[in-house]
């Protein structure tokens, strides 16, 4: 569902991503991991079309984010870590905006915007202003628009800012469940107790290069010594780091 190939972006003499290729199948939840500067948001800009390229292709659904931009958003769903919303809208008018960028009919759009309303807890602030919500209640809004058009697709970076407890688990859960359903899911997070739970396959990329992907198992075996999955993690790019 998802393919890179030779995926590389530099911006003057610095290459934030260098030479990617990664394929994601149909209803995988994968998830990426790196430090900070590690080429992380660069990949998700480059696969949702919010930057050009230097190289290489990002496939979405067969589609080429570049040459066929159009199809290839009709399949995506982007959530960023801090979401762009229109303060001056209230939620509910927000959630209709997003559903004629769409061209959704309007009974399927009003049905499923109260639905995914309620399911993540809006619907009680859903006619107020977005300037006055939370960044929790922001981000919930972020994902109930995300689903309105029914992407087969969803790329998230960082989705735990300003939820608390409840909403992260319910956020997972939701995820997770949709993966079951077909939908793939390209995640960027710093949370490596969330990675534990819900990733079907992990990719660690450090300077710009992926150093390895697999699965939970796959990757934990890749330790010289037994330790968290953070444990791991840090021996695995403090050994590039020398």
């Amino acid at each position: 569902m998802i393919r890179m190939r030779k995926l590389t972006k530099r911006f003057g003499q610095h290459t934030a991503l260098d030479n990617l290729n990664l394929d994601i199948a149909e209803g995988e939840f994968f998830c990426f991991l790196g430090p900070n500067g590690a080429g992380k948001t660069t990949t998700i800009k480059l696969l949702t079309g919010l930057l050009h390229p230097t190289d290489g292709q990002a496939i979405v659904g067969g589609f080429d984010i570049q040459r066929e931009p159009v199809p290839t958003k009709a399949l995506l769903g982007y959530i960023p870590d801090t979401p762009f919303l229109y303060e001056k809208l209230t939620g509910r008018e927000f959630m209709r905006f997003v559903a004629g960028l769409h061209r959704l009919p309007e009974y399927a759009a009003n049905t499923l915007g109260e639905e995914l309303l309620e399911q993540f807890e809006i619907a009680a602030v859903a006619d107020d202003l977005i300037e006055h919500y939370s960044h929790g209640m922001r981000q919930k809004l972020s994902f109930a628009s995300c689903f309105l058009h029914s992407p087969r697709v969803v790329v998230v970076d960082e989705p735990w800012v300003g939820l608390d407890p409840k909403n992260i688990r319910f956020v997972k859960d939701f995820l997770k469940k949709k993966t079951r359903e077909g939908l793939t899911v390209f995640m960027s997070t710093h949370s490596l107790g969330v990675i534990e739970n819900v990733a079907d396959r992990i990719g660690i990329i450090h300077r710009g290069r992926l150093l390895h992907t697999g699965s939970l198992p796959d990757i934990m075996a890749l330790a010289k010594r037994p330790g968290s999955l953070e444990d791991v993690f840090l021996e695995l790019t403090e050994a590039i780091d020398g």
